[in-house]
C-alpha cells in the first residue's frame, strides 16, 4: 500500500503548497524519479504549458527526473514507468476524466499495489478515494462520484466556507473529509495525519481536525 498525500489544491505557478510536496519528496529520499499521471488527453499534455511548469517545479525541489504517462502508451510501458518511479503525482482537472482514463489504461491495480508515495492534487486527491464530492456549477449543488478506492474515505477538495450548508446536508449520509487548498491529508498504513487545516463533516456537523 502506498503512502498517500491528498492535497486539496495548489497554484502550481506560485508553488503555493510547496511544503506539502517537500514532505512527500522527503519521504522518497534523494533524487526521486517523479511520474505524473495527467487527466488531459495525451496529445494535449505534450504541448501543455503546465507540463513544463510542473517539471521545472519538481526539478527545483530535487527530482532527478520527471516523466509523464501518455495514455496512448501500452500497459507494459506504463507499468515500467510506474515501477521505475519513487513518487507518482496525479494532477488536478476533471476527476471524472482522470478516473475514466486510469481505468481505461488498466493501471488501477498498479496504483493499488504501488509501495512508495502517491500525491494526488485536487482531482488527483479525489480520484484516490472511495467516493468524492463534486460541486456543481455556481456551487449550488453537490453529488458523490466513485473514485478508485485506494483509501476508504469520502473527500471534498478546494473547500470554501460557502459550501458548508450543502456539505452538512450531504454528511447526513456519510462522513466527508474536507481539504482546503494547500492543505493535505496524509495516509500511511491506515493512519491519517493532517497538514494545515482539515475539516470533517459528520451527521450535519462540522469540526476541525487539527
Amino acid at each position: 500500500m502506498p503512502k498517500l498525500y491528498l492535497l486539496g489544491g495548489e497554484n502550481v505557478s506560485k508553488r503555493s503548497a510547496c511544503e506539502v510536496n517537500e514532505q512527500a519528496f522527503h519521504d522518497v529520499g534523494n533524487d526521486p524519479v517523479i511520474l505524473v499521471i495527467p487527466w488531459a488527453k495525451a496529445s494535449f499534455d505534450k504541448t501543455y504549458l503546465r507540463r513544463k511548469i510542473l517539471t521545472d517545479y519538481f526539478i527545483s525541489m530535487g527530482a532527478d527526473m520527471v516523466d509523464f504517462v501518455d495514455y496512448s502508451e501500452s500497459k507494459e510501458i506504463i507499468t515500467q514507468k510506474i515501477a521505475s518511479s519513487g513518487l507518482i503525482y496525479l494532477t488536478g482537472g476533471l476527476v471524472t476524466a482522470l478516473v475514466e482514463r486510469i481505468k481505461r489504461a488498466e493501471i488501477e491495480d498498479l496504483l493499488r499495489s504501488y509501495s512508495k508515495v502517491i500525491v494526488g492534487r485536487s482531482a488527483g486527491a479525489l480520484a484516490l478515494c472511495k467516493k468524492c464530492v463534486i460541486t456543481g456549477r455556481h456551487s449550488k449543488r453537490m453529488h458523490l462520484f466513485d473514485g478508485l478506492g485506494l483509501v476508504d474515505l469520502t473527500v471534498k477538495a478546494h473547500y470554501r466556507p460557502q459550501n458548508d450548508k450543502l456539505l452538512s446536508i450531504l454528511s447526513m449520509q456519510q462522513e466527508i473529509y474536507v481539504i482546503p487548498t494547500e492543505s493535505a491529508i496524509v495516509i500511511e498504513k491506515g493512519e491519517l495525519s493532517f497538514l494545515n487545516k482539515i475539516y470533517l463533516f459528520s451527521d450535519g456537523k462540522k469540526q476541525r481536525l487539527n
